[in-house]
């Protein structure tokens, strides 16, 4: 069973020279930057308590703008009289509710189901701050559901529980599922998130997906089909190395196999993953057994030698010399926040094409790229899942946005190019019916 612990203090010591040209992103009340005795800057986290030192939040503009909360509800309908009044409630909406007890299906055409997904997490990985429960865990799942109805004009509404065993989670998103047309789940920690998950799907007749894992594995597919172009190197030509074996690490690695890369190989906290080795939970096993052909052992450094490919996942640091060993025309992606791997101007003096998870550098890999237009598709054409086909669409139609535009600093469009959900709904929508789960 799953026992929330307490976020301890955690320093990331970046060079000195590097982070004064470009300091990282902070969130106030979340992280802070701050000189240390030492050369360099650190990055704190758990720093909240800088803040209460403030006489009052109102000068923060980031406070400012989350008060009251960042989301509401209107009426769909005008109520002006009586008359609307009684088709709106008593009597007339029996009418309909009969209706769909005779015809269950008619609950996405006559409420608001059809058009409505719920953001649901349990607090126990969020952002980069880990376990800080369900109340913290409401202002990012509010962003969340603005997300989903900015980009894709989609209903959305945050849901943190209470709960955190994984027979518990499944108990209540089983239980408030007849109110959605679709559940995104969010910041759920691993191993966990993949066995919640894959029971909420075969239990629900209605699309369920786990952000984290999918919508990066989307995103960093369609960013590397276009550094594929930029370098003159076809997928499976490509070996990568994967840093991190979290919820977004794997679910990566197993879109890269399922779109074919050449070879992939994946690294946890203990080193390279690879089939036999001690200790590997279930989900890890599973991954060695397709993974890591050279069966590198130990640090992902020495992996990395004539790789073509680095995705970083973990927050653990990338040496430099590591870097500069890969092949020419190598790729990072360096994708932790809000301290990548490496130091993006550095990672350029040894790789092509680098994309990071930030929004203060080009080739930004954010999740707002897929989960708007997935989640659109699916609710549009009733699906009853979300299949690995419709994901791979999603990110060939990400891809195709950027065709031949392909740069070293344009592999993937930004999250405000209004092409995008459109254009991953409609390839969606296309494969969702030849997968044979749309029901209309």
């Amino acid at each position: 069973m799953y026992q929330r612990v307490t976020p301890v203090l955690t320093v990331i010591t970046v060079r000195q020279g590097v982070s004064a040209a470009h300091p990282a992103a902070v969130s106030p009340g979340h992280l802070i930057l701050r000189r240390s005795s030492r050369l360099g800057v650190t990055v704190a986290d758990e720093a909240a308590s800088t803040f209460r030192t403030q006489t009052s939040y109102d000068a923060d503009p980031v406070f400012v703008m989350h008060q009251g909360g960042k989301i509401g509800i209107e009426p769909t309908v005008d109520v002006p009289d009586r008359a609307a009044l009684a088709m709106a409630y008593t009597p007339g909406v029996a009418r309909v509710c009969s209706a769909i007890a005779d015809q269950p299906e008619l609950a996405g055409e006559y409420t608001w189901t059809g058009n409505t997904v719920a953001v649901v997490s349990d607090g126990t990985a969020v952002l980069g701050l880990g376990d800080i429960g369900p109340a913290a865990a409401m202002p990012v799942m509010e962003g969340k559901a603005l997300l989903f109805k900015k980009f894709a004009g989609i209903n959305a509404v945050p849901i943190c529980i209470d709960v955190t065993d994984v027979d518990a989670v499944v108990a209540v998103v089983t239980a408030l599922a007849p109110s959605f047309g679709g559940i995104n789940l969010e910041d759920i920690s691993a191993p966990r998130c993949f066995e919640i998950e894959d029971r909420l799907r075969a239990a629900l007749d209605i699309p369920v997906m786990h952000d984290d894992q999918h919508g990066t594995a989307i995103v960093a597919l369609a960013a590397l089909r276009s550094a594929g172009r930029v370098v003159g190197k076809e997928l499976g030509a490509m070996r990568a190395v994967v840093c991190g074996a979290g919820a977004s690490g794997i679910a990566v690695s197993k879109i890269l196999l399922a779109a074919g890369i050449g070879e992939i190989g994946v690294a946890d906290s203990k080193g390279m993953i690879y089939d036999g080795r001690d200790g590997l939970n279930p989900v890890k096993a599973e991954l060695a057994r397709v993974t890591n052909g050279s069966r590198f052992a130990g640090a992902p450094e020495a992996a990395l030698r004539d790789a073509d490919v680095f995705i970083g996942l973990s927050g653990a640091t990338l040496p430099e010399d590591a870097l500069a060993r890969m092949a020419p025309g190598a790729i990072a992606f360096l994708l932790s926040n809000p301290e990548p791997e490496i130091h993006p101007e550095v990672a350029r003096r040894h790789a092509a094409v680098v994309a990071t998870g930030r929004s203060d550098f080009p080739n930004q890999i954010n999740n707002s790229l897929a989960f708007p237009g997935v989640f659109r598709a699916a609710l549009d054409v009733r699906a009853t899942a979300i299949t690995e086909n419709m994901k791979l669409a999603a990110a060939d139609a990400i891809a195709a946005l950027v065709g031949d535009d392909a740069a070293p600093e344009y592999v993937i469009p930004s999250q405000f190019d209004e092409r995008v959900a459109p254009a991953v709904a409609a390839a969606v929508a296309v494969q969702a019916r030849l997968d044979g789960v749309a029901r209309r």
